[in-house]
């Protein structure tokens, strides 16, 4: 048979290429053949599939999982995903830090991070793993993993997987080109990419070197959240959501696979790419998403509105409204309320925020707050506005004011985040952040006219 790559250069490191076609829509079912004929008509599972390819299913959900639920895809390759070796552990001392989270005793104070730097060695996607922190548990499904990546080398007849979740890939420097089994990405900064939880992939560089975030979601599949008043349009909106048509590689040469289970890392050797599935149809898929096609909904009267109205992606938890993970974003906008505070006020959450910036400022910090750095306020951590942010916003003259040139993003979590050894030890973290919220006067009351009601004795 020949190769499918006629209209996609094959993945060669370095090198960038059209991804060859991108469908539109959200967990649309979809179905896409990169040779003629390749995709079975009628059923799944014939008894003899076209061209001798062998038809898998790949399973996002319980197979009884209802059917507003239900993730899955049948993929038509030229080997089946089981012809290989046993799997051995892979040495991670320097690589990804990863759960479980307890390598370190969980903190209740305030966190901020500068920029993982660039690596000097070289270094590909997977070798520029670190995990921040985490909350829950891979094994039974609940929580999430954040990591962050720097690399300056494309990744050589490497794939990787995760076992333990589906990852959200968030772009902060330089472009990424995502070989997947069901088709290419190429994404930039600003753009997001999702990759289903045992989905295999590979990062090439098209750029050179690259930085940025991870959410691995060990809950339920990220989805849309539920509009309720705000109608049936806004946020992020279902037909900007994109998903690779199928392509492979015809190769047979050795292809090595990490795969991430519990926690640890695992290694084997395939003897032939595993990027060779020539057809696939279903709802579960990788995916890109433009964060700047995302509808912001604002107010137009007074108060700042809750975070929750920047929702792009949300992983629903046990609790009805109450998220395992959502991610939030802040993009430019318009700040028209009157009266009105308007950066984020001082507040104090059930829910954890792990924060991150992109590019330009997070209205919110006037300063130590850099793109491709974090920050962690876990449950009931008093946080807001710094002194200087603070002092600008209630001096502010409440025209009309555009917020432009910055793109903030949060993954919000029920459950606490716990920091990882290297987060607590490493120079990156920012050993004075509590003093951006030093310097606050004391509120004017007005003179005493005999003892105020709500005053002590």
């Amino acid at each position: 048979m020949d190769s499918a790559w006629e209209r996609m250069p094959p993945p060669v490191a370095g090198r960038a290429g059209d991804e060859g076609g991108m469908m539109p829509g959200f967990a649309n079912h979809f179905a896409t053949e990169a040779v003629p004929g390749a995709l079975p008509l009628t059923q799944n599972s014939p008894q003899k599939p076209p061209y001798g390819l062998y038809a898998e299913q790949l399973s996002g959900t319980a197979f009884t999982a209802p059917r507003r639920d239900n993730l899955r895809s049948w993929l038509y390759r030229l080997y089946p995903s089981a012809s290989h070796p046993a799997y051995v552990p892979f040495d991670q001392a320097s690589h990804l830090r990863t759960g479980p989270f307890n390598d370190a005793a969980p903190t209740p104070n305030r966190l901020r991070w500068d920029a993982l730097p660039l690596p000097d060695e070289p270094t590909d996607f997977v070798e520029g793993l670190v995990t921040l922190c985490g909350n829950g548990d891979a094994q039974i499904g609940v929580g999430i993993g954040v990591h962050l990546y720097a690399a300056n080398m494309s990744m050589r007849r490497r794939a990787f997987f995760s076992a333990d979740g589906e990852w959200l890939i968030v772009l902060q420097q330089g472009r990424l080109r995502i070989v997947t089994e069901m088709g290419v990405i190429s994404a930039e900064p600003e753009q997001i990419v999702v990759v289903p939880r045992g989905l295999r992939f590979m990062v090439e560089l098209p750029d050179g070197a690259a930085r940025g975030y991870v959410c691995e979601n060990y809950g339920a599949a990220f989805r849309l959240p539920e509009l309720g008043p705000i109608g049936s349009n806004g946020l992020a909106n279902p037909r900007d959501f994109e998903t690779p048509v199928a392509a492979f590689v015809n190769d047979d040469a050795p292809f090595n696979v990490i795969q991430k289970f519990c926690g640890s890392l695992w290694t084997t050797t395939l003897a032939h790419s595993p990027f060779n599935v020539v057809a696939w149809h279903g709802n579960l898929a990788p995916y890109r998403y433009d964060l700047r096609r995302f509808n912001t909904i604002n107010t137009v009267s007074f108060d700042h509105p809750d975070p929750s109205i920047f929702t792009v992606l949300t992983s629903p938890s046990d609790m009805p409204g109450t998220a395992n993970c959502d991610f939030v974003i802040f993009p430019p906008r318009w700040m028209v309320a009157e009266h009105t505070f308007r950066p984020p006020w001082f507040h104090r959450n059930v829910m954890s925020e792990f924060m991150g910036l992109i590019h330009g400022v997070y209205d919110a910090k006037a300063g130590g707050f850099a793109p491709g750095g974090a920050s962690l306020h876990n449950r009931m951590s008093a946080h807001g506005p710094d002194l200087a942010s603070y002092e600008a916003a209630v001096a502010a003259d409440l025209k009309p004011h555009r917020i432009t040139d910055t793109m903030a993003f949060m993954f919000e979590s029920r459950h606490v985040f716990q920091p990882t050894r290297f987060a607590l030890t490493t120079p990156l973290l920012q050993r004075d952040y509590d003093d951006c919220w030093a310097g606050f006067g004391k509120a004017r009351l007005p003179p005493p006219h005999g003892r105020n009601r709500g005053e002590s004795a």
